[in-house]
């Protein structure tokens, strides 16, 4: 699927017309971390089968909904799920509503999401504040025409999660007595869980972390001009690094037990955001 500005234009100004407002943020929400949206005040709910041209969200613990609201009176926006290329949507559609967003003029996008750990000193129960990334897989949100109203044909990509707000939430992180980790997510498209022999060499090439999410809204959001903050729930070891089965059960269970520091985290870093 080629990226249509029409259709981004048309979701868009139907998310607008159902809401007050822009929105200072987006927080997308992983697997087992919905729970965080249900909190706003004065909440607006809809549903992703409303808003048109938007995808189905198909994964268990992904509630498949737009949520608006307040948090210490500040207008935020929550996804409650999120769509995967392994769901057998294109990079376009996975990144489809980063670009509404962008078309709605929102500045700010704090991604979180369940990842494995392939590097012993993190362990499930850990946020990791994603430093960097690295996606070897081919295929981009970015690829085909690009229309230059929503970034260059050819985007920096040189400090994606911008220190500052990392620096940031790890002062939160601090104060909230959260011990961080810090760290480089590898993006693998999945559906299989990675084998032994791809931990080791995810290692090896320097993440710390391996999900099968993130990265394509992360590059489209700053191909687009928008601060990042990303944030990764561990829920399990790699394959191979623990005697255990991978599940995705697990990582949902996982996820909703990191999930009270995680909204803890979130609240404080978004009321501090302004001050930067």
């Amino acid at each position: 699927m080629k990226v249509d500005l029409n259709r981004i234009i048309e979701a868009a100004e139907y998310i607008q017309s159902a809401i007050s407002g822009i929105p200072k943020f987006c927080v997308v929400l992983g697997s087992g971390l919905g729970g965080f949206a249900d909190n706003l005040e004065e909440r607006v709910e809809i549903p992703f089968s409303e808003i048109p041209h938007f995808p189905e969200s198909t994964v268990e613990g992904h509630k498949g909904r737009l949520v608006v609201g307040m948090i210490d009176n500040i207008y935020i926006m929550a996804m409650q799920g999120r769509f995967h290329y392994y769901e057998g949507y294109s990079m376009a559609e996975v990144a489809f509503p980063i670009r509404c967003l962008l078309y709605l003029k929102v500045e700010n996008l704090i991604v979180t999401n369940a990842a494995g750990s392939v590097d012993p000193a993190i362990t499930p129960g850990d946020i990791m504040v994603i430093r960097d990334h690295i996606k070897l897989h081919g295929d981009s949100p970015l690829r085909g025409v690009n229309i230059d109203s929503f970034g260059p044909r050819f985007n920096d990509m040189s400090d994606p999660y911008p220190k500052r707000v990392r620096e940031l939430t790890c002062e939160c992180g601090k104060e909230l007595g959260i011990e961080l980790k810090e760290g480089v997510y590898f993006y693998m498209p999945g559906p299989s869980y990675e084998t032994a022999g791809e931990i080791k060499a995810i290692n090896i090439l320097g993440a710390n972390a391996v999900g099968m999410s993130t990265v394509p809204e992360v590059i489209v959001a700053v191909h687009g001009g928008m601060q990042v903050l990303g944030l990764s729930c561990i829920t399990n070891m790699g394959t191979g690094m623990r005697n255990q089965v991978v599940d995705h059960q697990e990582v949902i269970v996982r996820g909703e037990a990191s999930a009270a520091k995680l909204m803890a985290l979130l609240r404080l870093v978004i009321t501090r955001w302004p001050t930067l």
